[in-house]
């Protein structure tokens, strides 16, 4: 997937995505991270087809994706929202199995191949026991494995998921990227994902952009982008970035930032 020079604007005045030119590498996990209003969920709606580009286009195998049907580029591309819902009494199974709507034929050989979808689908995120549960009763971990279920019955080469860890405790986010990084690894999902946590970020990416102000400010492997300055300039925050054999590298916030100067929150002792 090819972006060239996109720019776009919800009010047609103030870009908020401006000439953005990148490759989405297929096969790898590419993450979009940035402070908030940096354009992160914004660039992947575009990337999504769910907002038209202003300027510029987004290539899908070296075609406009404006120009494949909505159908179509569903049998390609499946997003997990942030904010997900459905109704209380609806089913595992009967989610999942809306995944297969871009594919859905009166053909009985399509029925077949259909079902064995669900059933991998599933299988693939440990929900099968619970198939039958309304998703009203699981716990929220478990609600975002069945919208992952439901991207993963659709059958695309590509998973874009929008904050996928928000709202869960701590076991259930490294639970739900354990996930990715497994589907990635076993069947060559290429997946792209905006994350806020940026040691999250660096463990589960291949490739990362970090966003800044609508523009990819940085990007590149997380070894290469992670880095004190990158940190400075973009975040406002001052950092340390280590890296060992147990933990890999990672990053350990010191302070903030204020107009270029070092603030370190003093505490009176008592």
């Amino acid at each position: 997937m090819e972006i060239k020079d996109v720019s776009f604007s919800y009010d047609r005045k103030n870009d908020q995505i401006k000439h953005i030119s990148t490759t989405i590498q297929a096969g790898k996990i590419t993450t979009i991270i940035g402070p908030n209003g940096s354009g992160k969920s914004t660039l992947l709606s575009l990337l999504a087809k769910n907002e038209r580009v202003g300027a510029g286009q987004i290539l899908l195998h070296c075609k406009n994706i404006m120009q494949y049907s909505y159908k179509r580029y569903a049998q390609h591309v499946a997003v997990v929202h942030q904010y997900n819902q459905g109704p209380g009494d609806l089913t595992v199974e009967k989610l999942v199995a809306y995944g297969r709507l871009p594919y859905r034929t009166v053909l009985k050989n399509q029925q077949i191949k259909d079902e064995k979808k669900i059933i991998w689908a599933l299988a693939c995120t440990n929900l099968t026991e619970k198939r039958n549960l309304p998703i009203s009763t699981l716990s929220g971990g478990e609600k975002q494995r069945a919208w992952i279920a439901m991207a993963l019955a659709q059958d695309t080469p590509y998973l874009f998921l929008d904050e996928p860890t928000t709202f869960l405790d701590l076991y259930y986010q490294y639970d739900i990227l354990n996930l990715l990084a497994k589907l990635n690894k076993t069947f060559g999902l290429t997946i792209v994902m905006v994350l806020h946590d940026i040691n999250q970020a660096i463990q589960y990416s291949d490739y990362l952009m970090v966003m800044q102000k609508g523009v990819v400010a940085y990007e590149g492997t997380p070894a290469s982008v992670i880095t004190s300055s990158m940190l400075e300039e973009v975040y406002h925050i001052q950092a340390t970035i280590k890296q060992d054999t147990a933990h890999g590298l990672y990053m350990l916030p010191t302070g903030t930032l204020s107009n270029g100067r070092h603030e370190v929150q003093q505490h009176e002792k008592v």
